[in-house]
Parts: C-alpha cells; sequence; structure tokens
C-alpha cells in the first residue's frame, strides 16, 4: 500500500515528491514497485507528468441577429394551445386510469373457464395491473408537464 502511495504522489505531484521507482517481477509474475533498490529490480525512467490547463467558462451567448423572435401575445397564445392541449390529454388519461381500474375490479372478481391453472389467471391480472401502472405514470407526467407550462 506504501508503494503505491508513493507511486501515486510521484506520478501526479512530479517533483516535489520525486523518488526512483524499482519494479521487480517475482517467480510468479507479480510484479512488485518499490521505491528502494532490491535484487533484480529495475529502475523506471518516468516522465514527469504533464499539466493540462482547465478549460475556460463559457461566456453565455447572445441571440445570433438572424435568428427569428416571437412577440409576447404571439408566445402566450402558444403557451396557452399547449396548455388546453395538455389538459385534454390528461382528461383522456385519466379516463382511461378509471376503465383500466374497473377492468382489473372485474377481472379479479371472475375466472376464465381457460384459466384451470392458477397462473394463467395470475398473468392476466399483473396484465391489467400493468395497464393500470401505464395509465398512473402517463397521468404523473401530464401533470409534471402542465406545471411548468407557463
Amino acid at each position: 500500500m506504501k508503494t503505491k502511495l508513493l507511486i501515486f504522489i510521484s506520478l501526479f505531484l512530479g517533483q516535489a515528491a520525486h523518488a526512483d521507482i524499482y519494479m521487480s517481477v517475482d517467480e510468479n509474475g507479480r510484479k512488485t514497485y518499490t521505491n528502494f533498490p532490491k535484487k533484480g529490480a529495475k529502475k523506471l525512467n518516468l516522465d514527469p507528468p504533464s499539466t493540462i490547463a482547465a478549460p475556460k467558462p463559457r461566456a453565455p451567448t447572445a441571440t445570433p441577429p438572424g435568428f427569428p423572435r416571437v412577440d409576447g401575445e404571439t408566445q402566450k397564445q402558444r403557451d396557452g394551445t399547449r396548455r388546453d392541449i395538455l389538459e385534454q390529454e390528461l382528461a383522456t388519461e385519466r379516463n382511461l386510469l378509471d376503465e383500466a381500474k374497473k377492468a382489473l375490479a372485474e377481472g379479479e372478481a371472475t375466472r376464465l373457464g381457460g384459466e384451470r391453472n392458477y397462473q394463467k389467471y395470475l398473468d392476466r391480472i399483473q396484465s391489467l395491473k400493468d395497464n393500470i401502472s401505464l395509465h398512473e405514470k402517463n397521468v404523473e407526467a401530464l401533470n409534471k408537464e402542465l406545471a411548468g407550462v407557463r
């Protein structure tokens, strides 16, 4: 552990912690790195680490001169249209969720003739539960989307 720390320091701190590093290979082929020479160890010739300048933060760019602009009233109309569409989709999704819940309640209450095997019944019920989960996620996503509309 001590040698790994010394390697790290010598590699990344360069001359402030410069030390000679030696590598030896034992009879099992394992490499060992140390800061003192052993019999049969090779001295490694390590280049000092290179420094890379951190990238400069970019300044926010202004809108290009030819970029199309929308006046405030047009944007309000677009936002209103978007809100109306999302509210319609939300109402539709809530209706589908209610229908899926009713289908699950009916499905759990009845067992079909081809479902002598209990697993077939469980598989059918699971698909109904998955359908409910899908509609619940859609309702949640639409509510999030509506919260972000101005």
